[in-house]
């Protein structure tokens, strides 16, 4: 079996001369791409998911995070044992769903992790998922914590510094499914999460990740807030804005004795709503101390496996620091490619000899040869 520094150098031979990204003929827009990206009907292939709810950590030193509710449960079942521990005993659960390959410990796995108010459904999530499947790979699509309809199967909010719970799902299906060979597809606050991940454990990580890619990644998590505020953005923050507002209601209402929505109706920035809500509830100072402590930034020097990040500098509100774009290139890790057109986690190219999904068809061509059991 050969070493991971020979796999790294496959990788990097592989992709020193990567292919341009060249438009869709009338998306050269980065709103166009990204509005088109998002919304364009597709078809997918994939078998039924198998469900799994796991226990993540809570914060406050639980030993028992990393349980999976599966085996002879029920799917009714487990969910109803998730939501009553929620309740009763403050633990968290994220939900994921799962396609695994014949002999699944001898193929490997791909763990998609959404963006902001996205979840298991995402189009891009659904697309990776069936172009992986058909590739060989078993697929993991994770929701984060009460994203995909799962408020009651936690306490907590969700955020970007939860990276652990990434870590959390890979430990428990690698034991339960003898998984040998992982590999991290992030999009947007979802590739932040998987790179900080990736500095975090820097070259002493789990030797069963072999990969990660962001795509859009939200690595500077201050800049691309303030960026969502400008006035050409403004569709888009009051998007994500309505749906925290409701997913975050629903949350008091669940909780009670948790979380108090008032004065929620006068948020009306994502800055002031991370300041108010996400900070507030989920142990930062405030949206500064949060988006600092939270950006995958500060560990893009210490990333050791091999890593694709795909960014667009016509992407509308995602923006990477100078310093940040330095980290990237300095690490022989990581591949950095930044393209004049794709927008927000669209990417679309003409579809000729494929659907033009680029990032997609990219990442795979990226993952496959360094991900191998």
């Amino acid at each position: 079996m050969r070493d991971t520094s020979e796999l790294q150098a496959e990788a990097a031979s592989t992709f020193a001369g990567a292919p341009e990204f060249l438009p869709r003929r009338f998306l050269r827009n980065g709103h166009l791409q990204t509005l088109v990206g998002n919304f364009l009907p597709r078809q997918y292939v994939l078998p039924e998911p198998e469900t799994h709810i796991i226990q993540v950590d809570t914060g406050d030193g639980d030993a028992a995070y990393g349980d999976s509710l599966t085996a002879e449960w029920g799917a009714a079942n487990r969910l109803t044992q998730a939501r009553t521990d929620a309740r009763s005993s403050g633990a968290s659960y994220v939900l994921c769903h799962c396609h695994w390959q014949a002999n699944a410990s001898l193929r490997p796995t791909v763990l998609l992790v959404h963006g902001l108010e996205g979840s298991t459904r995402s189009q891009y999530m659904l697309g990776n998922s069936a172009r992986a499947w058909a590739a060989g790979c078993n697929v993991i699509r994770m929701n984060m914590r009460n994203c995909g309809g799962t408020e009651d199967l936690s306490p907590t909010l969700y955020h970007s510094g939860l990276s652990d719970d990434i870590a959390t799902v890979m430990r428990t299906l690698a034991a339960e499914k003898g998984l040998r060979a992982f590999a991290l597809i992030g999009y947007s606050m979802g590739g932040n999460l998987v790179l900080k991940l990736a500095g975090e454990l820097g070259a002493d990580g789990p030797e069963y990740l072999k990969a990660v890619v962001g795509v859009s990644p939200a690595m500077d998590l201050a800049a691309s807030a303030d960026a969502l505020h400008n006035v050409s953005n403004r569709v888009y923050e009051w998007k994500f804005l309505i749906g925290l507002r409701r997913r975050f209601r629903r949350k008091a209402a669940l909780f009670p004795a948790i979380y108090s929505t008032e004065g929620l109706e006068r948020i009306s920035t994502l800055r002031e709503f991370d300041d108010q809500i996400t900070a507030r509830y989920s142990g930062f100072r405030g949206a500064d101390d949060y988006y600092d402590r939270a950006s995958s930034s500060h560990g893009a020097p210490h990333i050791g496996v091999p890593t694709l990040i795909l960014h667009a500098l016509d992407d509308p509100f995602i923006r990477m620091l100078p310093s940040t774009r330095s980290a990237l290139l300095a690490n022989p890790r990581v591949r950095l490619i930044e393209t004049s057109h794709g927008g927000h986690c669209a990417f679309l190219a003409p579809a000729v000899d494929y659907d033009g999904y680029w990032a997609e068809k990219l990442l795979l061509d990226f993952l496959l040869p360094v991900t191998k059991p």
